[in-house]
């Protein structure tokens, strides 16, 4: 096809970590099918294609091997890193502030860099729940766990910060070493929302300084099974935590996963609860790992 792919890992400065992205640049004169057809031969679970824009300062689009997504946000961050490491941005003042035009609207970034690392802050959509009215015995069993690992007195709900996904609380990290996801019956569980992903988390944590632990297991449509390190659900995951566990009106949070199949990382997370909702940013940084030519 004559394209090439860079391949970034977001939220971790370590070779072979993170959450693995497919960047694509200029990717103006390529159509949607031809976009989906690129992201199906990478295989990484989104890969972004960077475009003009007439309402922001660039425009990102996101697709998984099966179909396109609304927002992503490692492949945002890594798409950023990349577009400031290879000083592909008319400006290069720190900090920059840009606007990136998304299918779930026009949201802001900017990028900073401190002890020389580069870091990439992306505001997300304003924060959205639905409620879960489905079996949480026949949730738990699609995650290969007994209904007592999960957390009772918390409530499993669908959460968005620009992408739906159900946030399921589990008691323990122990529960997460057993999961074994039966993604293939995610839809028949997920009546309201069928094409949500499912992302279980909890408060025990391997980084005594993390807040939360997270897994994040795709939807069967995605063509994908499991997501390294999830930078929507991670907001989907502060704006959680202030609505349900610590009511407060502004926190940083610092959640982690990866662990359970060796991508470890971290997402930085900012909440803000406003007169207008749930306010939320995350941050994180990213490397640069190969290029290739399809």
């Amino acid at each position: 096809m004559g394209i090439t792919i860079h391949h970034y890992a977001a939220f971790s400065t370590v070779p072979g970590k993170g959450n693995p992205a497919g960047i694509v640049f200029e990717a103006d004169q390529l159509t949607a099918a031809q976009m989906q057809e690129i992201a199906r031969r990478v295989g990484f679970n989104e890969t972004a294609f960077l475009c003009q824009s007439t309402k922001a300062d660039l425009c990102l689009r996101y697709f998984t091997p099966g179909h396109e997504m609304n927002l992503c946000g490692h492949a945002t961050i890594a798409a950023l890193y990349a577009l400031k490491t290879k000083r592909m941005l008319a400006n290069d003042k720190e900090p920059l502030a840009l606007t990136i035009e998304t299918k779930a609207g026009v949201l802001a970034v900017s990028i900073t860099a401190q002890s020389g690392q580069v870091l990439v802050r992306m505001q997300q959509a304003d924060a959205a729940f639905r409620p879960f009215t489905g079996s949480r015995d026949a949730l738990a069993s699609a995650l290969g766990l007994d209904p007592l690992d999960l957390e009772q007195h918390l409530p499993v709900v669908y959460a968005s910060t620009g992408t739906w996904t159900l946030l399921v609380p589990v008691r323990t990290l122990a529960a997460f070493q057993r999961m074994v996801p039966h993604n293939e019956r995610f839809p028949t569980l997920l009546q309201e929302i069928p094409q949500a992903s499912v992302h279980p988390f909890c408060l025990q944590t391997y980084d005594p300084q993390a807040h939360l632990h997270g897994r994040h297991f795709s939807s069967p449509f995605s063509g994908t099974r499991e997501d390294p390190v999830t930078g929507t659900a991670s907001g989907a995951m502060g704006a959680y935590y202030i609505e349900y566990i610590e009511p407060l009106h502004h926190m940083h949070l610092v959640i982690e996963q990866g662990h359970e199949i060796g991508h470890d990382g971290r997402v930085y997370v900012e909440v803000e609860r406003s007169m207008n909702g749930i306010q939320v940013a995350i941050e994180g940084t990213a490397l640069y790992e190969t290029s290739w030519e399809l």
